[in-house]
């Protein structure tokens, strides 16, 4: 994407997705994460993000909630 280019869809779901994904994982080991599935959706310039996580740990509602925050940042970046 160049420098004066608007980004894509695509380039919006691909850094919200990578955004949660990264907060999940800088908070679990791979190896404690049951299920993790993220949802992220960008269409008329409205996105909608849905972090699903299974993991054993009374927090695990908490981070699925920062990772959505941490999409959000992450696309609103990349529309500045």
């Amino acid at each position: 994407m160049a420098a004066d280019d608007q980004p894509t869809e695509a380039d919006v779901v691909d850094a919200a997705a990578a955004a949660a994904e990264q907060t999940v994982f800088s908070r679990y080991d791979r190896s404690t994460v049951r299920d993790l599935d993220i949802v992220v959706q960008y269409r008329n310039k409205q996105l909608e993000v849905d972090v699903y996580l299974d993991v054993a740990d009374d927090d695990a509602e908490q981070v699925a909630d920062d990772a959505a925050l941490a999409a959000r940042g992450a696309a609103d970046s990349l529309l500045e």
